[in-house]
C-alpha cells in the first residue's frame, strides 16, 4: 500500500519557506506577548510605566508586519521583499531588547531612568479641589518593579522575548538569503 503523496507526485507537500516560518513564529510570539501585557494591565491591575508602554511599540509593529511578511512568503513574493520584512522585524525586536535592558537597569538601580512619569490626565477643576484630586492620581514609576517572577521583572522578560524574536527573524533572513 502506498501513501497518497507517493502515488501522486504532484501531491508532495511543499517545504515551508524559512521566511514564512520565521514570520509566523514572530507574529505568534508578539501577539501572545502583547496579550499577556494587556492581561497584566487589565485583569491583574498592574499599570504600565512610560517605558513599559514604549516597549509595546515593537510588538504593535511585529504583529502586522510579521503577518504581512508571512502572507508575502506564502504567496511567493520576491525575495528582496521578504528580506526587507525580516530585516525590519529583526532590527525592531533587537532595539526593543535594548530598551528592555535599559528599563531593567533602571529597575535595578544601575542608572537613572527618565524623569517623566505617567498618571491619568484629569481636569483638576478649582484650586480647592486640587489637593483632593492629586491624591487620586497614581503615578507609575519606571524604577519600581511591580511584579517579578524568578527574579526577573516584566522588562527583563521583554528582553528575553525580544532577543528570541530577533534571533528568529535573523535566522529566517539568513536562510531566505541563501535560497
Amino acid at each position: 500500500m502506498t501513501t497518497q503523496s507517493a502515488a501522486i507526485p504532484a501531491f508532495k507537500p511543499a517545504a515551508a519557506s524559512p521566511a514564512l516560518t520565521a514570520a509566523l513564529l514572530v507574529t505568534l510570539i508578539a501577539a501572545a506577548t502583547i496579550a499577556g501585557a494587556w492581561f497584566f494591565q487589565l485583569v491583574l491591575g498592574i499599570v504600565p510605566c512610560p517605558l513599559c508602554l514604549e516597549q509595546r511599540y515593537a510588538y504593535y509593529l511585529a504583529v502586522p508586519l510579521g503577518a504581512l511578511t508571512a502572507l508575502a512568503a506564502r504567496s511567493g513574493a520576491p525575495r528582496p521583499l521578504l528580506l526587507a520584512g525580516l530585516a525590519i522585524l529583526a532590527l525592531a525586536t533587537l532595539a526593543n531588547a535594548g530598551l528592555g535592558a535599559y528599563h531593567s537597569g533602571v529597575e535595578w538601580g544601575f542608572w537613572k531612568g527618565p524623569t517623566d512619569c505617567s498618571g491619568p490626565v484629569v481636569n483638576l477643576g478649582s484650586a480647592a479641589d486640587l489637593l483632593s484630586k492629586l491624591d487620586t492620581v497614581k503615578v507609575v514609576r519606571c524604577d519600581e518593579v511591580q511584579w517579578r517572577f524568578l527574579g526577573l521583572s516584566l522588562a527583563g522578560y521583554n528582553v528575553l522575548i525580544s532577543l528570541l524574536m530577533a534571533a528568529i527573524s535573523a535566522s529566517g533572513f539568513v536562510a531566505t538569503a541563501k535560497r
